[in-house]
């Protein structure tokens, strides 16, 4: 074990960070995506500090392996475009870059500052970037190169006592970004680590902070819930915090009221499993259930063969994931998957050709007489 110091505004120096070797932390190596690795490794060999970082370094350590790979880097996102061709910039307020390998997506951020609070969006260095971030187990910043883990806040500790410990204080973790609430309740879930009991209170007693969330927002969190492996723990962990009424109101009142709507709608998500993105699948999870019990479209009640009220079909599913915002042809495939499921098929409207005397008189036009000219 090794330890990284800097010198404080006193002069003094201070230890600020744990450095994990690879027998501490334990990564295996060959679970670490390889281009994640050469993301790294081009990025220090232009002169910039980089590490992956956040939920991959959690799930290496505990033995897993990540799905999604997220960078950091002190390169600003200008100089990454410029380093990987076969990237973009994304964002507004904060700018993030993707890098394309195939269809596979890397985010990679840069360092940011504790300038303007723990939402800040401008440029700073990895001491401040750590500070901003929210649970000591999503924290730690992986080396791939070294084989190291530079751990700030002790977030090594945490995922040895399976615990889900908060970096910024109680009192503004969750005034500053109430989605901090859903990512809490979603690492317990996806973790098995308990929540202190402190941390429940607050999210007890500030998830009315919830509704101040842009349906944008939200959709994005619940698009990362129904694509996770752990879909079903997650909604129900949220549901008995009380907090998935925030994302969708109308399945947390079912399944409140509705014991055997609860256990269809979790099984639901639990079959999700091993899905990945299977197109329409996912979002389907979220109302299938719904029309299946709830609006009478059951097997058993519909009959194979055309349908003629596929609009009022898509419009109660549509009405019924508010405040999600799902885009329209994702959530026209899912309907539509659900209908097909049951044999069903849309009834297109028959066009008939116009009669002889609606079509229209082609008007005839007149050869414009050739003039030669006289000799």
């Amino acid at each position: 074990m090794r330890y990284r110091y800097s010198v404080a505004k006193d002069g003094k120096i201070e230890k600020k960070a744990v450095i994990y070797t690879s027998n501490e932390h334990g990564i295996n190596f060959a679970d670490v995506d390889g281009e994640a690795v050469s993301i790294v490794r081009k990025l220090k060999s232009a002169g910039y500090d980089s590490y992956i970082v956040g939920g991959a370094v959690r799930d290496l350590i505990l033995g897993k392996k990540p799905k999604d790979f997220d960078i950091v880097s002190a390169a600003s996102p200008t100089r990454i475009k410029k380093i990987f061709r076969n990237s973009r910039i994304i964002g507004r307020r904060f700018r993030l870059v993707h890098v394309y390998f195939g269809q596979r997506v890397f985010e990679v951020s840069t360092f940011r500052s504790l300038k303007d609070g723990h939402t800040s969006n401008t440029f700073g260095t990895i001491d401040e970037d750590v500070q901003r971030r929210d649970f000591t187990l999503n924290a730690l910043y992986y080396d791939p190169e070294q084989q190291i883990v530079v751990d700030y806040v002790g977030g090594m500790n945490d995922i040895k006592k399976r615990q889900i410990k908060p970096i910024i204080a109680l009192s503004e973790i969750f005034t500053d970004d109430p989605v901090r609430m859903i990512r809490a309740s979603k690492y317990a879930a996806k973790t098995g680590f308990s929540l202190p009991l402190n941390l429940k209170m607050k999210i007890s007693n500030q998830s009315n902070l919830l509704v101040t969330i842009s349906p944008s927002r939200l959709t994005e969190e619940i698009f990362k819930i129904i694509h996770s492996d752990k879909a079903a723990d997650i909604v129900d962990l949220l549901d008995k915090m009380g907090l998935y009424a925030f994302l969708q109101p109308q399945a947390a009142h079912l399944m409140k009221k509705n014991a055997v709507f609860r256990k269809n709608y979790l099984q639901s998500m639990a079959n999700l499993k091993g899905a990945e993105n299977r197109r329409g699948q996912a979002l389907g999870s979220l109302f299938n259930d719904y029309l299946e019990s709830e609006a009478g479209l059951s097997a058993d009640s519909l009959k194979s063969g055309p349908i003629e009220n596929y609009k009022e079909i898509y419009k109660l599913a549509r009405n019924f994931v508010l405040p999600m915002n799902p885009p329209r042809y994702e959530l026209e495939h899912s309907v539509k998957k659900f209908l097909s499921s049951r044999g069903l098929t849309i009834k297109r409207p028959v066009v008939k050709a116009p009669a002889a005397e609606d079509k229209p008189k082609r008007k005839r036009r007149r050869k414009k007489k050739k003039i030669t000219p006289s000799q």
